[in-house]
């Protein structure tokens, strides 16, 4: 497999005829070469800000000084891919308004933008002189004992040749011999460059790379976002509501009325009895229809609110259910939408699984919460997420709108779940 980065490639047996010695001897020499760069642009910014301070134009010149972080985080992701090929995400966020002011406020409230200041200051004072440094001690040093029989040459008129400044070679088998070690110091170099360039890397992804700062941010607004979807949701059941209540059903209704008169103006015989078969499987899916708009989004909860609609369920419960409920006003649309649908699936799951006698749902409004429990006297052993039960997609729904769902079943019963919303109240009619 082809490694990905400098720390893949160190341990394999082809590392000293891969690319990454290269590469990492690269990125110390531009990271040096670039970090004077960097030092000259600061300290020229800082010197004319500080000077012109006295006729207004310094200021803005330090306030732009401070911003070179920017650019230079920019450069650096990009050279991060000469140590690794995975990408470097920035950590920048587009701001909400276009234009050049609002780019500024956004850019000078983005944490980003001071760590990468920092990062720059660090790199100007501290690493680029550790990567003329790292380069010197591992390369140019193995390079300069290597090229000692050339220098003896050249230079020595083959008699002598000085190494590295420090010591004199006078003899042919010195200088080949001072000539070998530095080729092993080359290769061990090598290794190295790869150590320290890796770590020199990782030191500038930790710093200036995304690191998920503003993932506050942005679960907020993936809630929102989730929030925004639920109540376009609920909108899309109420016109498919009351399209189908408006459309379909009262053309149903006319059929039904329709086949009705001729079924009475027919004369006994085989069309009368076609007639009256029509009339019936008019009537049934006319009954059918309701009960299919009472599903998707009850009228009686649109216009009464949880309370009437909560009463309205539990009337049509085939379990027979008490009701203590204290829900004097309106809540939001989604929140009575989920409330509603919870308490519906319950009384289902009771009707259809428990084997219960009684159900009991009581409700009301504490503390900033809706709270609504549903109670039976069955034989337990219900799980949000068994087969058939739909709760568990009722307890996304309400972890959409930062409510919570709980359920106790133990075997033998009884069964208790809770659904608890954060909400107020509304200032929509009852």
């Amino acid at each position: 497999m082809r490694p990905r980065n400098v720390w893949q490639a160190l341990p394999g047996p082809r590392y000293l005829l891969s690319s990454w010695p290269w590469r990492s001897a690269g990125y110390l020499l531009s990271g040096a070469a670039a970090g004077v760069v960097v030092l000259f642009v600061i300290t020229l910014g800082v010197l004319l800000g500080g000077a012109l301070t006295l006729v207004v134009l310094g200021l803005p010149l330090l306030a732009l000084t401070a911003l070179v972080g920017i650019p230079v985080g920019s450069l650096e992701r990009v050279r991060l891919r000469l140590m690794d090929r995975a990408p470097a995400p920035g950590p920048h966020r587009r701001p909400a308004e276009p234009g050049l002011w609002s780019w500024l406020a956004f850019r000078y409230r983005e944490p980003a933008t001071w760590r990468e200041l920092g990062y720059t200051l660090l790199w100007a004072v501290v690493l680029w002189p550790l990567d003329a440094l790292a380069l010197g001690v591992c390369v140019a040093v193995p390079l300069a004992l290597m090229s000692t029989p050339a220098v003896m040459q050249v230079y020595g008129n083959g008699e002598e040749a000085r190494v590295v400044k420090q010591w004199t070679v006078t003899t042919w088998p010195e200088a080949f011999a001072t000539a070998v070690l530095g080729l092993v110091l080359l290769a061990l170099g090598c290794y190295a460059l790869g150590l320290l360039a890796g770590a020199r890397a990782g030191l500038t992804r930790l710093l200036i790379a995304d690191r998920g700062d503003d993932m506050g941010d942005r679960v907020t607004e993936l809630t929102r976002s989730r929030v925004r979807l639920v109540d376009a949701f609920e909108a899309e059941r109420r016109r498919i509501e009351r399209d189908l209540h408006d459309g379909a059903q009262q053309r149903i209704v006319a059929l039904t009325m329709t086949l009705g008169l001729a079924r009475l103006d027919a004369p006994p015989g085989p069309l009368a009895d076609q007639l009256a078969k029509a009339h019936q499987e008019a009537g049934q899916a006319l009954a059918e229809l309701r009960e299919l708009i009472h599903g998707i989004h009850p009228k009686v909860l649109a216009d009464y609110g949880l309370e009437a609609a909560v009463s309205d369920a539990a009337d049509r419960s085939a379990t027979p259910v008490d009701l203590e409920l204290a829900l004097p006003g309106r809540f939001p649309e989604a929140v009575e939408a989920a409330a509603y649908f919870v308490v519906c699936e319950a009384l289902a799951n009771v009707a259809r699984h428990s084997g219960a006698s009684r159900a009991e749902v009581t409700g009301g409004h504490a503390a900033g919460r809706l709270f609504l429990e549903i109670r039976d006297d069955g034989r337990g052993g219900a799980r949000t997420g068994g087969e058939g039960t739909g709760l568990t997609g009722l307890a996304d729904r309400v972890s959409v709108l930062d409510g919570r769902l709980a359920l106790s079943s133990p075997s033998g019963g009884p069964t208790l779940l809770r659904v608890e919303i954060p909400c107020e109240w509304t200032d929509r009619s009852a």
